[in-house]
Order: structure tokens, then sequence, then C-alpha cells
């Protein structure tokens, strides 16, 4: 019987798929010859709303674009607001947005093996990273009064203070945390039905990834230490001496691999934080924010999310809301030109796979 061609829709509803994105496949039996990418509609609009609102509204706004890691987000923004407007962080803040920043990129990578180990059936290891990611937020629900969108990172420093008895908290979840890597290690990691569905999956070159604008695990699990936190250290980066984990695979294996090995360093830069934090102030205040006007310029800044490269580009007339606000996120280029790529000749059984190795999240890209 000869084989015809198909086109079908892969998604949402699919395990291995994130939030409402969908691909429409061309497929030959059971190998995809054409794959297009749709990540539907869900939050839009952000950078136009943005420019509709001031400076201090858009702080509860911008987060709202990385649901998974909304920290990134502000810290992105505070930034380039401060660069716009010349505005100095004490030292102490820094530290608490390392610590913050490094706790949410925890937070989403627990999020990501619980979405990974769900969709290849490894129930209890899922269960396990949902449970670690709730005692983070525990945290966040402690020292910022949010769970999800804590609006604590904005333009001057940090909203609040850490709250007395923090620390000791804040020190057993990471050893809680760190304790289990071995337990996660022999029931997924080194698991040989993780290796078989996994190795040689979703397969992209170095020159590939960099061509298509890949960032984060896409170039780290290819060998390449990049990592905006060395390249331009932002915060208290440069203060703290930390690993970039790399792989040579250019695999869903090696990127899933890159995740694991980063929660260890996103242990390790939270301990230093909590053990270097200095005394001082943790805001600097900036004018009636209600009436609040930026000089002239433009600028571009930017941090390492746990996807990747995130950039922000923001232009101030002197008004007091943005003239312009564009974001790079990494999971525009990840989840649209490198999925579409890299999903040609493989089997439908592995678009999931495939497509949470990327780490992608739909707000990123149709924002």
């Amino acid at each position: 019987m000869t084989e015809r061609e198909l086109e079908m829709y892969f998604g949402p509803q699919h395990m291995g798929m994130v939030g409402n994105f969908g691909i429409t496949l061309t497929v030959k039996g059971d190998r995809i010859l054409k794959a297009k990418a749709n990540p539907g509609y869900l939050h839009r609009g952000f950078e136009k709303l943005m420019e509709l609102r001031t400076w201090t509204q858009n702080s509860p706004l911008v987060c709202r674009v990385n649901v998974m890691e909304p920290h990134s987000m502000e810290m992105v923004y505070s930034m380039a607001v401060e660069k716009l407007a010349g505005i100095k962080v004490p030292m102490r803040a820094k530290y608490i947005r390392t610590l913050t920043l490094e706790l949410s990129r925890l937070a989403s990578h627990l999020f990501g093996c619980w979405a990974y180990a769900n969709m290849l059936g490894f129930d209890t290891v899922a269960q396990w990273a949902m449970y670690h990611r709730d005692l983070i937020l525990d945290l966040f629900e402690d020292f910022t009064g949010g769970r999800v969108y804590p609006i604590y990172i904005w333009p001057g420093g940090v909203r609040r203070d850490l709250p007395d008895g923090f620390k000791e908290k804040a020190l057993n979840v990471l050893h809680e945390i760190r304790s289990k890597i071995s337990d996660y290690d022999a029931t997924f990691f080194n698991n040989k039905l993780f290796y078989d569905r996994a190795k040689g999956i979703g397969k992209i070159s170095q020159e590939e990834a960099k061509n298509l604008g890949g960032t984060g695990q896409i170039l780290r699990g290819n060998g390449v230490e990049s990592d905006i936190r060395k390249i331009e250290p932002y915060a208290a980066y440069d203060k703290i001496d930390f690993e970039i984990p790399t792989r040579e695979g250019g695999d869903a294996y090696s990127r899933v691999w890159i995740i694991r090995d980063e929660m260890i360093q996103s242990v390790h830069i939270a301990m230093k934080c909590l053990e270097q934090m200095p005394e001082g102030s943790v805001y600097n205040k900036v004018p009636n924010p209600f009436k609040w006007k930026i000089p002239k310029g433009e600028t571009y800044v930017r941090v390492e999310s746990s996807r990747g490269e995130l950039g922000l580009y923001m232009v101030s007339n002197g008004g007091d809301k943005p003239y312009r606000v564009h974001f790079r996120t990494p999971s525009y280029p990840h989840g649209l030109t490198i999925l579409e790529k890299i999903l040609v000749g493989e089997n439908i059984a592995d678009v999931g796979n495939i497509m949470i190795s990327l780490y992608v999240t739909p707000p990123e890209i149709d924002r």
C-alpha cells in the first residue's frame, strides 16, 4: 500500500505541548515532512499596552509576559528604566535581586522537569518537581506577598526587604532540593527510558543554533558557554563565582540535562547570595511615580532568563510613559524557526519531546 501525505494538527491538548501552542504537521506515515508552528492567542499586545501606561504602571504588567518566570521580565524592565533615568541600585538590593532571579530560575526549571517527566510518563518525578517548585513559591509569598506574580523587582531596587527568619527558611528549602538531586538522577536522568526517548532526538548543530537565534540550553547543549550573567554581569552576578554547564549532543537529551545541571548552579548561587548579603537600603526612591517623567533616550538591556537571552529595547520621548517597547524573547526563535526546522524528519511520537526540550512559553512569542 502506498503511503500518502497527510496534514494533521498537533496540540494544544497534547501533554507535550505548552499552553495554547499548536503545530500543523505534514506527515507521511509517522515521519514529519513539514511543520508550521501556531503559538495561539493567550497574553497579547504587551508591548503596545506598555506604551500606553506610565513607567510605574508597567511594573505589574511586564511580569505577565512570562508566567513561568516573571522575575526576569521585571528585572529587564527595571534595568532599562534605570539606565534611561540614571538610577543607581543599592548593593543589598542587587543581592536580593540575584537571589530572587535564581529562585525564579530554579522554580522554572522544576516546572520544566515536571512537564518533561509528565510527558514521558515519569509521574513520580513530575510530582517531586511540582512539590519542590511549590516550596519556592512559598518563599516568594513570604517576602513578596505573591506566589505567581510577585511585582517585587522594580526601578530603583526591590519593593521591600527580606523578612525576619527568611534566610533560615530559604536555606532549608535549598538544602531540601539539593539533597533530592540524586533521587532525580536515579529515577529519571540516568534512566535508560529517558536516554532512549531523548538521545539523538531534535538534534541541531552548533552553527545552525547560532544562525537561527538559539540561546540558553540550545547553545549550552551544543557545548557553547554562552550566558549573559557572565558576558554582561548585572545585579550581583559579578560578585559570585559559578559555572556555566554545557553538553555536547545538541539534542533533547543534552538540553534537558542542562536544565538539571543549572538547577544545581542556581541552588549554589542562591546560597552564596544569602551568605554574602550586605546590609543597607533595598530601594533608591524614584520621583513621584504619578508625575515621573524620564529624559529622552533609548537603550537595550539583556538578562539571562531560564530559557536564554531576554532583551528589551526601550525608547523614552521625555514623557510619563515609554514611547516604544520591544522585547527580544528566547521563545520566539526557539518556538518558531528552530522548532519548525528540527521537527522535519522526526517521528510524530517525538513532537512533544522536542517541544518541551526547547523550553518554549507561548506568551513570549505573541506579545
